[in-house]
């Protein structure tokens, strides 16, 4: 690898403070991200059961689909890093990536409405009701035209990441999140002389959320004067199909880890709904407490890609190293701190969602005391696979973890899950042991690849000199 310019190794403590300034404002927006989806279902809730399952199941689909997208075009962030870190004011090369990371979320973005659109058919193959599969169908017509603008807003988010303006992506996702309350308490219920619309008014308010989103983004880069310079809209129809390539080999292993590890997860509620539904009501708690503590570690995961990236573009191994290092710590670090509270004080934590004091919560409480335990113990495997990766990724090594991860999560992880879940009495609880040893395994593995990248040569910067 050439370098073309001279930087000076960040110490350790320097090396914190970048990161941090990355992962603060990241993990921000991600939690932000969620709360949007949780307007969502707040609105429909409201609506009653049928409607509040359909949009569950269209929004399984839907999200499933944006998360592989946004996986794919996730390899931007490492080539826009490894460029600024060659070259400080490698215009050219950013405004390339940028630009054919903007087909890649077009392109794709259409096949994924083409799915959003067989969303009907695809719940009846898989046995949901025939109404309650109809309502998604036509839930999803609405929601898939969502699926470009958020896939295009993905790519400008880590485009002013790259560039160091975090802080940008978490305000208007802010706003964002401004605007999707504002939309569902219009469109939803009818107010503001407008017409209720029902489940099609969230659907509809979505759409809108993901257009706001995108002008937003394109506003601040056209008004920020060290965004503008990169002219990234300029001559956007024009191929550049040798970094489309490059976008395509690293982000095709991201997405479909994204997909290996979102379908774990989706396969253990599966195996939990047969095993009873008060034991899934609990999974879905459990759960949903780990997913709001997992956008700290994602954020730091996110900051390691474009730390390490950078110091991979100018060619320095040990700030490389340093960069990786300090973002595992912080995302282990956060993680002890989130599951020393699931074990400490469970119950409190549980408030959030319902009222543990009433004796009708009684059983679902009891299990998913039983479920916060062992997402105490994950928390720190996941933590680590998160942020490894994620440094992994910043060296543009994308294939090798991927076949880690899915093997890990469906091979000991639901192997695991399936074994002790239906054939011990552990039941609900040894789903979740499963999905606590998927994530030990591919940490374990991601772990020692980080440990090993110097002996693997995925650092060559002397030979290449």
């Amino acid at each position: 690898m050439q370098q073309t310019h001279t930087l000076q190794t960040p110490s350790w403590g320097q090396e914190l403070r970048a990161t941090l300034g990355l992962a603060v404002p990241l993990a921000a927006t991600n939690l932000l991200q969620m709360l949007i989806h949780a307007v969502d279902v707040v609105f429909i809730a409201r609506l009653g059961d049928q409607p509040l399952a359909a949009s569950s199941l269209a929004i399984a689909i839907f999200g499933l689909t944006v998360w592989a997208m946004t996986g794919l075009i996730g390899a931007c962030a490492p080539l826009i890093a490894a460029e600024r870190g060659r070259k400080l004011h490698s215009v050219r090369e950013v405004r390339r990536t940028v630009r054919m990371g903007m087909w890649a979320a077009v392109g794709f973005g259409l096949v994924g409405m083409a799915v959003c659109f067989s969303g009907e058919a695809l719940l009846l193959a898989s046995g949901q009701d025939p109404q309650i599969a109809a309502m998604a169908g036509d839930f999803l017509a609405v929601l898939s035209w969502a699926m470009i603008p958020m896939v295009l807003a993905g790519v400008f988010r880590i485009f002013v990441a790259a560039l160091g303006k975090p802080g940008y992506a978490t305000t208007i996702t802010l706003l964002a999140l401004g605007t999707n309350v504002l939309g569902n308490w219009t469109l939803v219920f009818g107010n503001l002389g407008l017409p209720a619309l029902d489940l099609m008014g969230s659907a509809l308010s979505s759409v809108i959320t993901a257009l706001a989103m995108l002008i937003a983004y394109v506003v601040v880069i056209r008004r920020d004067r060290s965004l503008r310079r990169y002219r990234i809209f300029g001559r956007w129809w024009r191929p550049e199909w040798t970094r489309l390539k490059q976008i395509m080999v690293i982000g095709t292993p991201i997405a479909l880890t994204v997909m290996a590890e979102a379908g774990l997860f989706s396969g253990a509620a599966l195996l939990m709904g047969r095993i009873g539904e008060t034991e899934l009501a609990a999974h879905t708690l459990a759960l949903n407490l780990a997913a709001l503590a997992f956008q700290i570690p994602f954020g730091t995961a996110q900051a390691a890609t474009i730390r390490v990236g950078y110091h991979h573009g100018a060619g320095d191994r040990i700030a490389a190293g340093r960069a990786g290092w300090v973002a595992i710590g912080i995302g282990t670090g956060f993680m002890t701190t989130t599951a020393l509270a699931m074990v400490v004080m469970p119950t409190l934590l549980l408030t959030i969602y319902i009222d543990p004091a009433l004796p009708a919560n009684a059983a679902l409480v009891a299990f998913a005391l039983q479920y916060l335990t062992l997402a105490a113990i994950f928390q720190l495997a996941d933590g680590v696979q998160a942020v490894a990766a994620g440094a992994l990724r910043g060296l543009q090594d994308t294939r090798v973890p991927m076949w880690i991860a899915i093997f890990s999560y469906w091979v000991p992880g639901f192997g695991c899950a399936i074994g002790l879940g239906f054939y011990t009495a552990l039941e609900g609880t040894g789903v979740w042991i499963g999905l606590a040893t998927g994530l030990f395994f591919a940490a374990a593995g991601l772990l020692w690849r980080w440990a090993r990248r110097d002996a693997l040569g995925l650092t060559r910067y002397e030979a290449a000199a």
